[in-house]
């Protein structure tokens, strides 16, 4: 069993020998508050979606920050039936993390098999992805592919997916 929260995160990135940037800042609850911070921090940017599918399963969705997904064509896309957003209440028991925090970090506090946690293609092939470290006064800069390494460490199977977007 790993060590969870934040101090089990960093112990995993060190213990993987994972690089990683890091940055502190003033808490953002939203992608708009995001973006002044995220002026001065390169790389892709990110937005999470936390949802619930009528069969009761829930899904973690990360995709670059500027997207606006088809909750409609979603399901299609990574395969479940139709979608809605997840209670905060579900998301601090299953993930440990309140709204304003979501990172696909905080499946390190997931049970396997408790959340499906889906990357965005665009993002699991980035060079630098910027994620929350379960908290929202901090951004850490990995790969994406890093990304995917760790939730697999955790005993996760995070899918891969092309997210489908509407045109603003």
């Amino acid at each position: 069993m790993h060590q969870r929260g934040e101090e089990g995160l960093l112990a995993d990135l060190a213990s993987l020998a994972i690089p990683f940037s890091s940055q502190e800042h003033i808490a953002v609850f939203t992608v708009e508050e995001s973006r002044k911070v995220d002026r001065d921090i390169p790389g892709a940017h990110t937005k999470n979606l936390f949802l619930k599918d009528t069969a009761g399963s829930f899904w973690l969705v990360t995709v670059p920050a500027e997207s606006r997904v088809d909750l409609k064509a979603l399901p299609q896309a990574i395969g479940c039936k139709r979608v809605s957003f997840g209670k905060a209440e579900d998301m601090e028991r299953l993930l440990g993390i309140s709204p304003g925090s979501v990172t696909p970090l905080a499946m390190i506090n997931a049970a396997s098999g408790s959340v499906t946690v889906v990357l965005d293609a665009s993002l699991a092939d980035a060079k630098r992805v910027n994620v929350h470290p379960l908290r929202n006064t901090g951004t850490l800069g990995l790969e994406g592919a890093a990304i995917l390494r760790l939730l697999r460490h955790w005993g996760h199977v995070p899918k891969v997916a092309a997210i489908p977007t509407v045109a603003s």
